[in-house]
């Protein structure tokens, strides 16, 4: 065959997609838009949950009694209480940070009149200040009257993760409020909240009170992009990846 006998080859590019490959792009783009808009549901609901916690934390301070009443909803609301400190019996929250100084939170069982025993985070102190008798001057006696967010206590993270308490050593790395006011040895204990002090009640240096962060992660926004982006990465890829030549088509 001479050369002016070849068919000639038409260069121009068709979309013709084939059956297996468009239904399972269909079912990969459905999916990462599904995970993109459940992250933008989460994000929602995550914005929700900050303001509704910012709030909570800036309302007027409530008795122990009206929190106890529904320790859930009570959580980040301030309380103002009255009673002694058991400094006697205070325990040490370790592995705490402050500034990016490694230290340790002190928490204190207070006294209250009518008999019950209330845990508070006091809050942080240096590793150098650790023994009660560097820090005598945040260590008032008597009667004191305080406020404190209300914080539920417990491990918050996930099971396999929660690291183990050391009552005999006195050293504590999450709030097991239970075993906590055992370990004190405290009568009437308050064990569905805790009090964590907010910052300047005492004249002393330690601890420094304020450590409750209304903080939450919040990644949801990123990962949407990131499905999305996915999803359309997809779908450019099927697209370039179904294109024939006219004569390719036609054969």
């Amino acid at each position: 065959m001479s050369e002016d006998s070849q068919p000639l080859r038409d260069g121009r590019l068709l979309f013709r997609p084939k059956l297996l490959p468009s239904l399972l792009t269909l079912l990969m783009v459905a999916v990462l838009i599904g995970l993109g808009s459940w992250q933008l549901q989460r994000l929602e609901w995550k914005i929700a949950l900050l303001a509704d916690m910012e709030q909570r934390t800036a309302a007027a301070p409530i008795t122990l009694g009206e929190a106890l009443a529904s320790p859930g909803t009570a959580e980040y609301r301030p309380i103002r209480v009255t009673g002694r400190w058991l400094h006697d019996r205070e325990m040490r929250l370790l592995a705490r940070t402050y500034r990016g100084e490694p230290g340790l939170h002190i928490v204190t069982p207070l006294a209250l009149s009518d008999g019950q025993r209330l845990l508070v985070d006091r809050g942080w102190v240096s590793l150098s200040a650790e023994d009660p008798a560097l820090r005598a001057d945040g260590q008032p006696e008597g009667i004191v009257t305080l406020v404190g967010l209300a914080r539920l206590g417990g491990w918050q993270g996930r099971d396999f993760l929660r690291p183990e308490n050391d009552p005999a050593a006195n050293a504590w790395l999450w709030m097991d409020l239970p075993e906590m006011a055992e370990a004190a040895g405290l009568s009437q204990p308050v064990t569905q909240l805790y009090l964590a002090a907010i910052a300047d009640q005492h004249s002393g240096r330690y601890p420094i009170g304020g450590q409750t962060r209304v903080e939450l992660k919040n990644d949801h926004l990123q990962y949407a992009i990131t499905w999305f982006t996915l999803a359309a990465a997809a779908a450019v890829i099927f697209v370039l990846s179904q294109r024939r030549r006219r004569d390719e088509a036609s054969a």
